[in-house]
Order: structure tokens, then sequence, then C-alpha cells
């Protein structure tokens, strides 16, 4: 079996389900979380990171603008009750960032909120993923898979309050949002961790 790290083409076509890359004469068809965000790279070259899923009845390509978007996909299709679309959808609707957090932390509400997610399937997302999504994101929340970490609450200081802003910029939330929680947040004495944990809460409000 072939397998595929990635495509750099052309933009040839883009519908609502998937997009079409050329590369050397031949027309990619790549399902991808949101096609539209190529909408203005029409007869742009582009890089996209392949996945290629084969079943008995099915040989399908899925394209990610990052490799971590790529791994968390895969990662999520080793859930019981994720399958391919389901796996996009939630990539589609969140941030990795934001995904992986939540799978850590044990936020049913927040994975929930994907489509085709219920209550069991969150729980099995956390059962199956929970300390195995390190290797995505390993630079953004460096203490976030360290379980022998217990919160100090004298760390809780000007410097753990911006390190939690930085997190949130991070997780791509615009300043607008951060300025509406950050009053509520500063009368807190907290970890960084915390301080990110409790600014979720509220945003996801």
């Amino acid at each position: 079996m072939v397998l595929y790290e990635f495509i750099k083409g052309t933009v040839e076509f883009i519908c609502s389900e998937y997009i079409v890359i050329e590369n050397n004469g031949i027309g990619f068809q790549i399902a991808t979380p949101n096609p539209f965000v190529y909408s203005n790279k029409v007869n742009s070259h582009v890089t996209i990171y392949i996945y290629q899923y084969v079943r008995e009845d099915i040989i399908a390509l899925f394209g990610f603008e990052t490799r971590e978007e790529k791994k968390l996909f895969t990662k999520l299709l080793n859930v019981s009750g994720i399958g391919p679309k389901g796996a996009l959808a939630i990539i589609a609707s969140g941030e990795v960032q934001q995904v992986i957090y939540a799978i850590e932390n044990e936020d049913e509400g927040f994975l929930m909120k994907f489509p085709g997610v219920g209550k069991k399937t969150a729980r099995q997302m956390i059962l199956d993923l929970k300390g195995k999504l390190k290797n995505i994101v390993p630079d953004y929340f460096p203490n976030l898979f360290n379980v022998d970490e217990i919160p100090n609450p004298i760390q809780a200081s000007g410097v753990a309050f911006e390190e939690a802003i930085l997190a949130l910029k991070v997780l791509g939330y615009s300043e607008k949002e951060i300025k509406r929680v950050s009053p509520e947040l500063k009368k807190e004495s907290l970890s960084t961790d915390q301080y990110i944990k409790k600014a979720l809460q509220r945003l996801l409000k």
C-alpha cells in the first residue's frame, strides 16, 4: 500500500465535501475538514497533509492544512464510535489545541458540542486518548501532560496570569474575548493551568 505524507499541487476545484488538487496532470479528490478554507486559493499552489483511508469498500484521501490536524485525525479514528466523517467534523468545528485541552481535562461538555458526539462518545474519547496526545502539540501546554504536577497557589502571580493569556491567544481567542473574562480571572490566585481552565469555562458558555 502506498502511504502519502503530503501532496503539493494546484487547487482546481472546491465543493462542500472535498477539494481537487492537480499534481502532474492528475486530479486528487481530497476530503478536508473545511473545503472553503481554500476558496481564495483556487489556481494557487498549496501543500496538503494526506491520510489515506482504506477499507474493503472504500479508498479515500483526507487532507489537512497542518501535520497537527492530521495527527489528531488519526488518533480520533482509533476511538470506538468515531469514523472519518466524525473525525473531520471535530477538527472542522474546533482548534486542535482546544480539543486536546478538553480531552486532557475530561471536559465532556465541550466535546459533546461537536456533531455526532454524545456523552458516551465523549467519554470514550477521554478514556482512549487522555495522556496520548502529547506529541501533537508538545509546545503549547508544557505542563498539561505532567500527571505529577500539583497546582501550587504560590504560582498564581502576574507571571501565571500572563502565561494563561498567551495560551488563550494561541488557542485562537480574540483580544475582545480575552478582555471579557480577564477581570474575573484577576480576582483569583491560581496557577497558569487553572487560569486557562477557568477562562475556557467562561469562554465556552
